[in-house]
């Protein structure tokens, strides 16, 4: 890594605007598909895997009019999963020469390379999460197995890209894969907290495109809503749930054939409960009990940051950060819809 400021000739007499120009990039939603929207800070620097606990149980139990001698027991059966971290690194490299050469661009070169590193950490994170570091291994929550994977088809016009679908029926499509996904979560009746994410032709076309026609939904007041809007507003009267869009464009071609990825996922649960003192779900509530679903884990929060002196003057500063995959631990509470642009 380094700063490249060559010179520059400029006519005189002048103004020099001494704002910067900078570059954007695409900031990633992916990381709200995360229980805590963050990689949480918990391994060790030296950690090579991450373990986790599972608890599940079989019971059986005997009904008679009079004492049995034989009876059936419940069983309580725990099992481990884990998944791998890895290390990133990144540098940078330069001098005071390099310091000074890019103080005439007005920039401060040790905070723009502490920068660039950090994002370009950050990118690779979220590669990790939505792809992971070695996909046959199940890493990744595009590669989480267990998962729903939904294709979308035609509407009833014919029509089979997301660009072109009747956009109440699209609505009316991701609602009943927010149902689906409840349902198999044993989630309806409990208020969630749902995310989709997807591309930004994707989010554009049911936020500003796909306006809902009046014979399909009527916000309360009169007027008409977008397809986005539609699916927060009944999911909000449905089930109380909260759902929110986000993008990464990276999603762009990681569908089944080549189509877009949309990923649906709740990132936390809740645990059910029933409104009576008899309840079958009870041993749901022994603890510690996590309601996470996706999971990354970090050894901290930002990239360590080692600078070491190099012969003439000149400095390197190392960055890194140990981390893992994207996890998907509860797979089931996680569709991926593939579908055409156009």
């Amino acid at each position: 890594m380094s700063g490249f400021a060559p010179s520059y000739v400029t006519v005189n007499p002048n103004f020099m605007m001494p704002d910067l120009i900078m570059q954007y990039s695409l900031a990633s939603g992916a990381f709200t598909t995360l229980a805590t929207e963050n990689p949480m800070a918990r391994l060790g620097e030296s950690d090579l895997y991450v373990y986790a606990k599972k608890v599940q149980l079989t019971s059986q139990v005997q009904a008679n009019q009079s004492t049995s001698n034989n009876l059936p027991s419940a069983s309580v059966v725990p099992s481990m999963i884990s998944t791998a971290t890895y290390r990133l690194q990144t540098r940078a490299q330069y001098d005071g020469f390099d310091e000074a050469a890019a103080g005439h661009w007005n920039i401060a070169l040790p905070e723009a390379m502490r920068l660039a590193a950090r994002q370009g950490i950050a990118q690779q994170l979220r590669n990790a999460l939505l792809y992971g570091y070695n996909p046959s291994n199940g890493e990744g929550l595009l590669n989480a197995s267990g998962s729903t994977h939904v294709t979308l088809g035609a509407d009833s016009n014919g029509n089979v890209g997301y660009s072109t679908w009747d956009s109440g029926q699209l609505a009316q499509f991701l609602l009943n894969l927010i149902g689906s996904l409840k349902t198999s979560t044993l989630q309806i009746g409990q208020p969630l907290r749902l995310v989709f994410l997807a591309p930004q032709r994707f989010i554009s076309q049911i936020s500003y495109s796909g306006v809902v026609s009046l014979t399909q939904f009527q916000r309360v007041g009169a007027g008409v809503e977008t397809a986005a809007g539609l699916v927060e507003t009944v999911a909000k009267w449905a089930g109380g749930d909260d759902v929110s869009f986000a993008v990464d464009d990276t999603l762009i071609g990681q569908g089944a054939g080549g189509t877009d990825a949309i990923v649906l996922i709740a990132p936390e649960l809740k645990v059910p409960k029933a409104n009576a003192s008899i309840n079958t779900n009870v041993f749901a509530t022994l603890s510690p009990n996590t309601t996470a679903t996706s999971l990354m884990l970090c050894d901290m929060a930002a990239p360590r940051e080692i600078p070491t002196p190099l012969p003439d003057g000149a400095i390197t500063t190392l960055y890194t950060l140990r981390s893992t995959s994207g996890w998907m631990i509860r797979p089931e509470a996680l569709t991926v819809l593939s579908a055409a642009y156009a």
